[in-house]
C-alpha cells in the first residue's frame, strides 16, 4: 500500500465550540462513571435510583449530572411510570469518538487492522459451494433486526451474483465457514470503480472468537492491492460492536444518518464509515 503525507485541514470554529462542550461536559470523573455505567449495562438502559446506587452518589446528585449529560445528548431520559430511565444516545457512540479523531488529527492517519489476528480462524476466498453456508449466516444476521435493512433472506442465485468476485471471503473454525465478508459495487460508472460497499457477517455460534476481525483484516488488505480506493460500511448505532470492529480496521464515521429508512416500520438512524486508501500522488 502506497502512503503519502496526510493532508490536514484546519478545524471550524463551530466544530471546535461543539466538541468543547461535549469534552467540558465530561471534565467531571463522577459524569464519566455515570456514562460508562449506563453504556455498559447489560439492559441498555438504568433508572436513575439504580445508577445512583451502582455509582454510590446520591439520587439528587445522579439527576444533576444525568441531565448535564442530556443536555449535549449523551444519554436520553425517558418517563417510565414514575422513574426517570436513562439510556445513551446510540449517535454519541459514534459522535464521540469521530470528534476526539478530529481533534488529535487521526482522522488523516490510515490504520490497517489489528495484527493479534486468532492463529485457529483462516480465512480464503468464497466459493459457489459456500453460497449455502453464507446465506444461512446472513439470515441469522437478518433476524437480529440490527445487522441490515433486509427482512427477507436471498435466495441463493442471488448471492452469486450480489458481490463482486474477487472480494468475496469467508471464514472457517475447525473447518467449517463461521463468518463471510464482501465488498459490492456502488455504481456502474467508471469513476467509482475504486468505491465499493462492504460487508461482514460471523454465524452467532462464533462470535467473540475474532473471526469479524480476521475476516475486516482479509478484506482490507486485499482492497488495497486490488485497487480500491475507498470502501464504504452502513451500521446501525446500536450495534457498537460492529462500529469499533470497522475503527479497529481503519474506518471513521462520515456520518450519522438520522431516519433514513424504515425497518418493520420503525424509522432507524445508521452510521456511515469510510476507509480510503492512501492514492499515488
Amino acid at each position: 500500500m502506497t502512503t503519502t503525507e496526510p493532508t490536514r485541514t484546519a478545524l471550524d470554529v463551530e466544530s471546535a465550540e461543539k466538541y468543547a462542550e461535549w469534552f467540558g461536559t465530561l471534565a467531571d470523573a463522577t459524569r464519566v462513571r455515570l456514562l460508562h455505567t449506563v453504556a455498559t449495562s447489560p439492559a441498555g438502559a438504568l433508572r436513575v435510583g439504580d445508577l445512583a446506587v451502582q455509582v454510590g452518589i446520591s439520587q439528587s446528585t445522579c439527576s444533576h449530572h444525568v441531565r448535564k449529560l442530556a443536555e449535549v445528548g449523551f444519554v436520553m431520559v425517558d418517563k417510565v411510570g414514575t422513574s426517570s430511565v436513562v439510556s445513551v444516545n446510540p449517535s454519541c457512540c459514534t459522535g464521540l469518538p469521530h470528534a476526539a479523531d478530529v481533534v488529535m488529527g487521526t482522522m488523516a492517519e490510515l490504520p490497517c487492522c489489528p495484527t493479534d489476528l486468532p492463529a485457529d480462524v483462516t480465512t480464503r476466498a468464497m466459493l459457489k459451494k459456500d453460497l449455502r453456508k453464507v446465506r444461512d449466516i446472513y439470515a441469522e444476521g437478518i433476524t437480529t433486526r440490527n445487522a441490515t435493512f433486509e427482512t427477507e433472506v436471498p435466495a441463493v442465485s442471488d448471492l452469486e451474483d450480489k458481490w463482486l468476485n474477487d472480494h468475496r471471503w469467508v471464514a472457517e473454525f475447525d473447518g467449517t465457514v463461521v463468518g463471510w465478508a464482501a465488498i459490492a459495487s456502488v455504481s456502474s460508472r467508471a469513476c467509482y470503480a475504486g468505491v465499493g460497499e462492504t460487508s461482514v457477517y460471523v454465524a452467532e455460534s462464533a462470535r467473540g472468537r475474532g473471526v469479524g476481525k480476521s475476516l475486516l483484516h482479509r478484506q482490507v488488505t486485499e482492497a488495497d492491492a486490488r485497487g480500491l480506493w475507498t470502501l464504504q460500511a452502513s451500521t446501525f448505532p446500536e450495534n457498537r460492536a460492529s462500529i469499533a470492529l470497522h475503527h479497529a480496521a481503519g474506518f471513521q464515521t462520515i456520518a450519522v444518518r438520522s431516519r433514513i429508512a424504515q425497518l418493520d416500520g420503525v424509522w432507524r438512524d445508521t452510521v456511515l464509515l469510510e476507509r480510503r486508501r492512501a492514492l499515488d500522488p
